[in-house]
């Protein structure tokens, strides 16, 4: 939920503080950087400490960090406590899976509590934009990071009377140099990937990071392997069932982060909904998230796991091939089926958390659902990186820079014009009556470049589907599964 309110507030944040370029940059990217670097780290040391402990933690963090924000006047300080809010993303997010693993010692009863646990991130993404909007209509800006505060309160208080505390009983000794290559490789993974799909293949500072990744990754996946008690258990993706999940995870954070993030701007700057509005129209797909999510583990249980886990990737990405095969001109029911297709088909989630968590033994549930919390956030960088760069191809295609020199549109201006569809509407409202044809130009670009999205999308999703099910045994059966 906190992620998607960032998105609808960032407007007003920057007609409020006035960041540059390079400081909303940052706004955005702080928090997966800080999330990926420590989501290892963060595991291994709940595994080590206490995994309430580590959960409780986090908690505090996050609230704190929301809190902060009633001090922050200047775009550093709305970074730092990204930032800040990022640790404690860290810390929440894999205890909450491995604490599950803990508790859920019936594999039935662990994967219907995973698919509860799907629901609920279905729901917060989609709220998060309706949240975000109601809040911003009401007050300002700060109110998108101050509505953590008493969740994480209440979070806190139902954690310590509820939760019982679980750790590894044999942790074997911490490894330093380990912790240290996770974070630098994760931070300069996810650096490269985004900044990739920002300024393009030739970026010298996304090559630099990627160089810095490749070592620093390949040397902690080769320590990890040499050693008896290694900070992250990568033996995990000796498991095809445990691989299969975290690809399923991995490939549905790519297609639907980026394509989401499409319809959301296409429902406000297309369609002309308020952010309210867009968020309200895009329910479908949490909506169905939410009846389905719940219910695959019986599903899984009559016709079997691997046709959830498969079946879910192809209903998805037969979601986004609605967009682009769908009637012509693009309009809103289309979208809406496509939605509503793929948050069923995010139902499978639940099952992919189910496999993944029930291929490790509970001493190293810190492990899986740290490697499948990195599934995640790759997962979302990757697709708005690679995504959003077809997304920006298609766009700045449909609008050659001879016809905008013909409505004598040159220069800088055309480059603002082909950079954003936000921008070409700024542009287009300052040339008068000649502009309206321009916005309607780009309008119709940017459409296109969402319906290619979802092709690209889809297919990647129905690639992945067959891949899965090649790679889930046929006899899976996540009721026999235990450790």
């Amino acid at each position: 939920m906190d992620m998607t309110i960032l998105n609808v507030a960032l407007p007003e944040i920057s007609a409020d503080l006035r960041p540059d370029a390079i400081g909303l940059l940052w706004m955005v990217d702080v928090y997966s950087l800080v999330v990926s670097g420590l989501l290892v780290t963060a595991a291994a040391l709940a595994d080590r400490w206490g995994r309430k402990r580590m959960l409780i933690l986090g908690f505090a963090v996050f609230g704190l960090g929301s809190l902060a924000v009633l001090a922050a006047g200047s775009p550093a300080a709305v970074i730092a406590i990204r930032a800040l809010l990022g640790a404690g993303g860290a810390m929440i997010m894999p205890s909450t899976l491995s604490m599950i693993r803990q508790l859920f010692t019936d594999p039935r009863e662990r994967a219907t509590a995973l698919g509860v646990w799907a629901t609920m991130a279905a729901l917060g993404g989609a709220l998060g934009p309706i949240l975000g909007g109601a809040l911003l209509e009401a007050f300002s800006w700060h109110a998108a990071f101050l509505v953590n505060a008493p969740v994480m309160a209440l979070a806190i208080g139902f954690g310590l009377w509820l939760l019982p505390e679980s750790r590894n009983p044999a942790p074997g000794r911490w490894d330093a140099l380990g912790t240290a290559l996770s974070i630098v490789g994760m931070v300069a993974l996810v650096y490269a990937i985004k900044h990739f799909g920002k300024d393009g293949p030739h970026s010298t500072g996304a090559l630099a990071a990627a160089a810095v990744a490749a070592v620093a990754l390949t040397w902690f996946v080769r320590r990890c392997l040499n050693r008896p008690d290694p900070i992250l258990e990568v033996r995990l993706f000796r498991g095809r069932a445990f691989t299969a999940g975290t690809l399923t995870a991995l490939t549905t954070s790519v297609a639907v982060a980026a394509t989401m993030l499409l319809m959301a701007q296409w429902l406000q700057l297309v369609m002309g909904y308020s952010p309210l509005e867009a968020g309200v129209r895009l329910l479908p797909e949490a909506v169905a998230a939410a009846v389905v999510s719940p219910l695959a583990p019986a599903l899984a249980a009559r016709i079997g796991a691997r046709t959830v886990l498969a079946g879910g990737l192809a209903v998805s990405g037969a979601g986004f091939l609605v967009i682009f095969l769908g009637p012509q001109p693009l309009g809103y029911g289309t979208v809406a089926l496509a939605a509503t297709l793929v948050g069923a088909g995010m139902g499978s989630l639940a099952i992919a958390s189910a496999v993944i968590m029930a291929g490790a033994p509970p001493e190293k549930s810190g492990s899986a659902a740290a490697i499948e919390e990195t599934g995640y956030e790759l997962g979302a960088a990757l697709g708005v990186a690679v995504l959003g760069s077809v997304a920006a191809a298609i766009y700045r295609s449909g609008l050659p820079l001879g016809d905008l020199a013909g409505r004598g549109v040159t220069g800088t201006t055309a480059d603002t014009v082909r950079e954003s569809l936000g921008g070409a509407l700024d542009v287009a409202s300052r040339l008068g009556a000649p502009g309206a044809a321009l916005a309607d130009e780009a309008r119709t670009a940017f459409t296109r470049s969402l319906e290619w999205a979802s092709a690209a999308g889809g297919a990647l999703m129905l690639l992945t589907a067959a891949l899965v099910w090649w790679l889930t045994p046929r006899a899976l059966d996540l009721a026999e599964v235990q450790h």
